[in-house]
C-alpha cells in the first residue's frame, strides 16, 4: 500500500515537475517528510533520483517540439553543476532544521517573484515568438546559486532558474520551463553521486517513487503545450504558497 501511494505521489509531483520545469523535487521533498515521514536529507537524495527521471522523459518531448532553448541551457548548466557540486559537498554539515526553514524562504520568496510578474500571455507564449536573451552574467550567477540549491533542497534547481530565465533574462515562461528541464537532469545527477556516496538513497523508496515519476512527467510533457499560461502560473504559486507553510509548520514544530 505504501508502494502504491510513493507511485501515485510520484506521478502528481512528475506530472507537475514536468509542467513548471521544477524536476518535481519541489513536491517530492515534502511528500517524503511530511507524509511518509522521512528524514529532510534521506528525501532529498530520493528526489534527486527522482528529478533525473522526470528530466529524461520531458527534456525528449520539449526538444522534439523545439520548445526548449538548447544553447542558453547548455551554457547555463556548466555553472549550475559546478554549484551542485559545492551545494552537495555542504549539505552534510548543515543543520536538517536550517535546511527546511531555507527551503520555505526560498518557496516563497520565488511564489511572490511569479505573482508579481505582469507580462502578458502573448508575450509569454514562446512558439511562434522572438526574443532576446538578456543579462547572461546574472544568468550565471543565478545559476551556480540553482546548482547549490539543488543539492541541498533536492529541487532540480528549476526553482530557481525558471524565475531567472524568465523574469531575469527575458526569456518567454513555456521557454523557460521547457529549458529547464533540460538542465535539471544534469544538475540532480551532480549532487546525486554525493548523496549515494553517504548511503542516503534508500532504493526501496526511490524505486516507487521514481516509477511514478516517470509516468506523471511522461504525461505532463504531452499534455504541456494545450495548459494555459496562466492557470500554470497561478498552479506555480499556489503550490510553492502550500509547501512553503507546511515546511514552516514542520521547523516550528
Amino acid at each position: 500500500t505504501v508502494g502504491l501511494l510513493m507511485i501515485g505521489g510520484g506521478a502528481a509531483a512528475g506530472m507537475f515537475g514536468s509542467l513548471l520545469g521544477l524536476g518535481g523535487g519541489v513536491l517530492i521533498v515534502p511528500l517524503l517528510t511530511l507524509v511518509f515521514g522521512l528524514e529532510l536529507r534521506e528525501a532529498v537524495g530520493v528526489s534527486l533520483v527522482s528529478v533525473i527521471m522526470t528530466s529524461s522523459v520531458a527534456a525528449g518531448v520539449y526538444l522534439e517540439r523545439h520548445v526548449a532553448d538548447l544553447r542558453l541551457g547548455m551554457r547555463l548548466e556548466l555553472f549550475t553543476a559546478i554549484g551542485a557540486l559545492i551545494g552537495g559537498s555542504i549539505a552534510f554539515l548543515i543543520d536538517e532544521r536550517l535546511l527546511a526553514l531555507l527551503f520555505a524562504a526560498l518557496l516563497a520568496y520565488v511564489a511572490i517573484s511569479m505573482l508579481r510578474s505582469r507580462e502578458s500571455s502573448a508575450a509569454e507564449a514562446g512558439e511562434g515568438t522572438t526574443y532576446e536573451v538578456h543579462n547572461l552574467p546574472l544568468g550565471m550567477v543565478g545559476a551556480t546559486g540553482a546548482g547549490v540549491v539543488s543539492a541541498l533542497l533536492g529541487v532540480g534547481g528549476g526553482i530557481i532558474k525558471v524565475p531567472l530565465m524568465h523574469l531575469g533574462m527575458g526569456v518567454p515562461l513555456r521557454v523557460s520551463t521547457a529549458t529547464s528541464n533540460l538542465m535539471v537532469g544534469i544538475t540532480a545527477a551532480a549532487s546525486a553521486v554525493i548523496y549515494l556516496i553517504h548511503g542516503e538513497v534508500d532504493p526501496y523508496i526511490a524505486g516507487p517513487t521514481a516509477i511514478g515519476v516517470f509516468l506523471g512527467a511522461s504525461a505532463g510533457s504531452r499534455i504541456a503545450h494545450r495548459v494555459d499560461l496562466r492557470v500554470l502560473r497561478f498552479l506555480f504559486v499556489a503550490v510553492l504558497l502550500y509547501t512553503a507553510v507546511q515546511m514552516l509548520l514542520r521547523v516550528v514544530g
